[in-house]
């Protein structure tokens, strides 16, 4: 994957928070504030995905994942993709009285 200097401002007090985070897991700042990143943008893409608004192969391409890797990640986070049981009973239901009529 490649990488692209960004110039950013934070706060003072995330900078702070930051540093505690690198200097707990034994790593530099920047290294923790990339991992920060990653994990917003992770949960970001899989909230669109659960919306449906971005493919599944769409989102393991903007993370750099596989397929298989992101539907392991939405179910870490807890995340149903397709249709909600709400939305697939009412279909039956639709369809059951479709076929009735």
């Amino acid at each position: 994957m490649k990488s692209k200097v960004v110039p950013l401002r934070i706060p003072e007090n995330l900078d702070e928070l930051a540093a505690l985070t690198a200097q707990e897991e034994h790593t530099d700042k920047a290294t923790a504030l990339r991992q920060w990143l990653h994990r917003g943008a992770t949960q970001y893409v899989l909230k669109l995905v659960g919306e449906g608004r971005i493919s599944m192969g769409r989102a393991a391409e903007l993370l750099d994942l596989t397929v298989y890797d992101l539907l392991h990640q939405t179910e870490i986070q807890g995340i149903e993709l397709g249709a909600t049981k709400e939305q697939r009973r009412r279909a039956r239901a639709l369809a059951s009285k479709l076929a009735q009529d």
